[in-house]
């Protein structure tokens, strides 16, 4: 047996749960994925999580590493400082006001920290993805079924406002009056540039089920072969999303922007008519702005997790 230091990292997403092993270096040593169940509410939910942690307790104590600590990073508004969710959506429900930081320490023993995922991709991402060689206070930006994110300061950690609920980009309103968003308001960037809203409109476009299968990747695949209007949809995609990096970049003057995501697998079939739309709206003195896909993939959140709980563990100390 090989003994080492490691930490427990869990990544909670609407659908999966994302777990692993993780080093000092932030090499993945285990991973699982468990189904989310959300909607068999709370304890449930809670219950996995449990689950989860005293498999890896196990697990650890077979092959004779110690564990440091754990990091839980979760959908929803998470007051890292109290512990607790603050605020989650219907994705996730009951979760909100869980005080998910105590529950996971009483029953694992470790210390524990916890993010939201946004802050979880970002922390991920800086520490062993495509953030690790970016200098001064970059972006990063996650395009999924919603939009979110975090602001990495020049000192490599996020910031996190007055209640730790920066970041949600997703609700900057890009368009007064405009299509109406599950967080109340109406004309948020995430009602046009998530990729739930990128098929709304294919659909408005003509381009159904028959068409795409209802599939992102589909759609992009008619785009790559010369589909028109697959084509447009995209375009005018791609512009949506620079609309609402334009803002942020004007506000937060970044070094460089880290999209991620499963619809940025596309490369730079979709990352160069991002780019062409920011160099055309942002103004001459804050370009140019390197737009830098994501290394992690699904993994990322995970990663941010493990280097949380790795912080955790120190303090701890």
């Amino acid at each position: 047996m090989m003994k080492r230091d490691v930490v427990i990292g869990i990544d909670i997403g609407g659908t999966n749960i994302k777990s692993g092993i993780v080093d000092v270096e932030g090499n993945l040593l285990h991973t699982d994925h468990t189904p989310t169940e959300a909607e068999s509410g709370r304890d449930s939910l809670l219950g996995k999580l449990y689950e989860l942690a005293n498999r890896y307790k196990k697990l650890a104590s077979a092959e004779g590493w110690t564990l440091r600590g754990m990091g839980v990073a979760t959908a929803g508004y998470v007051n890292a400082a109290e512990g607790r969710i603050g605020y989650a959506t219907s994705n996730l429900p009951g979760w909100t006001g869980v005080p998910l930081r105590d529950n996971m320490e009483r029953e694992t023993g470790l210390p524990v920290a916890l993010a939201n995922d946004a802050h979880a991709f970002a922390i991920g991402e800086a520490w062993i993805g495509a953030g690790r060689e970016l200098t001064g206070g970059f972006l990063c930006i996650t395009l999924g079924t919603g939009v979110g994110g975090s602001w990495i300061t020049e000192r490599g950690v996020p910031f996190y406002g007055r209640d730790g609920y920066a970041g949600g980009y997703g609700h900057i309103v890009i368009r007064h009056g405009g299509q109406p968003c599950n967080c109340g308001l109406s004309g948020c960037w995430e009602q046009y540039a998530s990729v739930r809203a990128l098929m709304r409109q294919a659909a408005e476009a003509g381009l159904g089920e028959a068409e795409t299968g209802g599939s992102a990747k589909k759609l992009f695949e008619l785009a790559r072969g010369g589909h028109r209007t697959a084509l447009d949809v995209i375009d005018r995609y791609a512009e949506h999303v620079a609309v609402g990096l334009t803002n942020l970049i004007h506000t937060l003057n970044p070094s460089a922007i880290v999209i991620g995501g499963a619809i940025t697998a596309q490369g730079d079939f979709l990352f160069d008519r991002i780019r062409a739309c920011v160099d055309r709206q942002i103004m001459p003195a804050y370009a140019p702005v390197r737009l830098v896909q994501a290394a992690l993939g699904e993994q990322a959140g995970l990663a941010g997790a493990a280097k949380l709980a790795w912080l955790a563990g120190s303090r701890a100390e």
